[in-house]
C-alpha cells in the first residue's frame, strides 16, 4: 500500500488508498500515523480515501477514529487539523505510544534524544571489568593463572559432573556401508535423559581400539541428525551441503568412533510451536535461571556424560578423545574442552566471538549466557584454558558472524597464553574460503596426529 502526500505550503493532504484487503487494516492506519509525524504544521484527512479502509471487527476502532476527524468534510475536501492534535488522539485510541513517544514528539522541537536502557547496558559493556585477563609471559604464571580462572569459571558455572550411575538404552541401529550407527538414550534418576549417536567403524577388528570423537551440533532444525549424516530425514540434504555439516559421518569415515548428543534445546529436544515462535534459548535460560541453573551448564554436563560413554565402550581408547563442533557446537567443544582436561584434541569452528562483542554489538542466545563472565574474563579466556592441549579455531572469510578486529582481540589472547605455556606450535588457525561452515582442513590431521600419533 502506498500513502501520498499533497501540499499548499501551509497544509498537508495525505490520501490512504485501499490496502488490498489486509487481514489487519490497523497496520495501514500506523503507516498513516507515522507518515503525518513528518508533515509541517498542518495534517488533513481526506475523507473520501478513509472508508477505502476494509470494514472488520479490527477496524472499527480505527474507522471511528478517522471518521471523527472527517465528519464535517464533504466529499473531495479536507480539513486541517493541528498535528500534535491528531498524533496525540490517533496514539491514544490505537494504544501505540511506542510508535510516537513524548520522547519522539520532543525531539521534534529540538530537545536532545532520550537515553535508553539499551544505551546505559552498551556504555556498562564498554567497561567491564575482565579483572582476570592473563597479562604473564612465563609458564609459572600461565599455570598460576590457569588455576586461578579454572576455578572462578567452576564458581559461574556451578556444577556440572556427569551422574555417577546411569544406564544405556539403544532405539535404533542401522548397519550401514562404512559403519554402525546406534541411536541411544542415556537415562540416570533425576537428570535428563540424554539422546546420543553412537557410531561405528566397520573397520574396526575384533578386541581392538580406536580413539573416539565427540561432535557437537549447532543451531537449526536437524541438530545432531545432520551430524550423523542422516541423509535419510526429509530437508536434510541442503542443510548438510550449507554448512558441510556432518563431520561426524567425516570422522567416522576416518577410523573413529563418535559419539554425537543432541544438546537442549535442540532437535528432538525441543517442540517449537510451543513457543509460539520466541526463541527456545531465551526462554530456556530465563526458565532455568529461576531454578538457579544455567543451559550452558545442563549441556556441559551432558557432553561430560557423553564423554563417558565413549571412554565406556570397548572399541575406545579411554585416554585418546577428541572433541569438534560448529556453531553453537564450536561454542560448547570451547567450553567442555576448558572444563574437562580429558579431551585431549579440540577443533572450534565459527565461534571466534567475544561475550562482550555479541552483547554490544547483537543480541546473543540464552544458551551461551555466564552471568557475570565480564566482572572476570570472557569467552578468549575460557578457550585459552584449553592450553597447552591441541585447538584449532576454522573461520570462514565470508563468515559474517565472525566480527573484524574483536576477532583479533579473541585471538591475540588466545596467543598469549599458548605462548606463555610455552606451546605456541599448539594453537592452530583455520581461516578458510567460505561461510558459516565446518572445514576440517587443519583439524583432521591434527586430530590422526594427536589422537594416533
Amino acid at each position: 500500500m502506498g500513502c501520498h502526500g499533497q501540499s499548499n505550503g501551509r497544509l498537508t493532504l495525505f490520501s490512504l488508498p485501499d490496502n488490498g484487503g489486509c487481514a489487519a487494516p490497523q497496520a495501514a492506519l500506523r503507516f498513516f500515523a507515522l507518515r503525518l509525524s513528518a508533515c509541517h504544521s498542518f495534517v488533513a484527512v481526506d475523507r473520501s480515501n478513509l472508508y477505502n479502509i476494509p470494514s472488520s471487527k479490527h477496524s472499527r476502532q480505527n474507522m471511528t477514529l478517522l471518521q471523527e476527524f472527517a465528519f464535517a468534510m464533504q466529499p473531495n475536501q479536507f480539513q486541517p487539523f493541528h498535528r500534535r492534535s491528531f498524533l496525540k488522539r490517533s496514539l491514544s485510541s490505537l494504544g501505540t505510544t511506542s510508535l510516537l513517544t513524548a520522547g519522539s514528539l520532543r525531539a521534534q522541537e529540538g530537545s536532545p534524544p532520550q537515553r535508553t536502557t539499551d544505551d546505559d547496558i552498551r556504555a556498562a559493556l564498554q567497561k567491564a571489568k575482565l579483572s582476570m585477563l592473563f597479562k604473564g609471559s612465563t609458564p609459572d604464571e600461565f599455570r598460576t593463572w590457569h588455576k586461578s580462572f579454572y576455578t572462578q569459571l567452576h564458581r559461574l558455572l556451578g556444577d556440572s559432573k556427569p551422574p555417577a550411575q546411569w544406564k544405556i538404552k539403544q532405539e535404533s541401529q542401522a548397519k550401514l556401508d562404512d559403519h554402525t550407527r546406534l541411536e541411544l538414550l542415556l537415562q540416570a534418576p533425576g537428570v535428563a535423559p540424554l539422546p546420543v549417536y553412537l557410531l561405528l567403524p566397520n573397520t574396526l577388528r575384533k578386541n581392538s581400539q580406536v580413539p573416539g570423537v565427540l561432535c557437537l551440533h549447532g543451531h537449526g532444525a536437524f541438530a545432531n541428525d545432520a551430524v550423523v549424516g542422516r541423509r535419510d530425514m526429509e530437508g536434510i540434504e541442503a542443510n548438510i551441503q550449507k554448512a558441510n555439516y556432518d563431520y561426524g559421518l567425516q570422522f567416522v569415515r576416518r577410523g573413529y568412533v563418535v559419539a554425537a548428543p543432541c544438546m537442549r534445546p535442540f532437535g528432538r529436544r525441543v517442540d517449537r510451536p510451543r513457543y509460539g515462535g520466541k526463541d527456545p534459548c531465551a526462554v530456556n535460560f530465563v526458565r532455568m535461571q529461576s531454578l538457579g541453573q544455567l543451559p550452558i551448564t545442563a549441556n556441559i554436563r551432558d557432553l561430560r556424560w557423553a564423554i563417558n560413554l565413549l571412554q565406556s565402550r570397548p572399541e575406545v581408547k579411554n585416554d585418546r578423545i577428541g572433541c569438534a563442533g560448529l556453531s553453537y557446537g564450536g561454542r560448547m567443544t570451547m567450553m567442555v574442552s576448558a572444563v574437562d582436561s580429558r579431551i585431549r584434541v579440540a577443533s572450534v569452528s565459527g565461534a571466534l566471538n567475544l561475550l562482550q562483542e555479541r552483547m554490544s554489538l547483537r543480541h546473543s542466545c540464552g544458551s551461551q549466557m555466564i552471568p557475570n563472565l565480564l566482572n572476570f574474563g570472557d569467552y578468549s579466556e575460557i578457550g585459552s584454558l584449553i592450553a597447552p592441549r591441541p585447538c584449532v579455531w576454522e573461520m570462514g572469510s565470508e563468515d559474517k558472524l565472525i566480527v573484524p578486529k574483536w576477532d583479533e582481540v579473541f585471538k591475540s589472547r588466545l596467543r598469549r597464553a599458548y605462548q606463555a605455556a610455552g606451546v605456541a606450535k599448539n594453537l592452530h588457525f583455520d581461516h578458510f574460503e567460505g561461510g558459516h561452515r565446518w572445514s576440517g582442513r587443519i583439524a583432521f590431521p591434527l586430530f590422526d596426529q594427536v589422537l594416533n600419533g
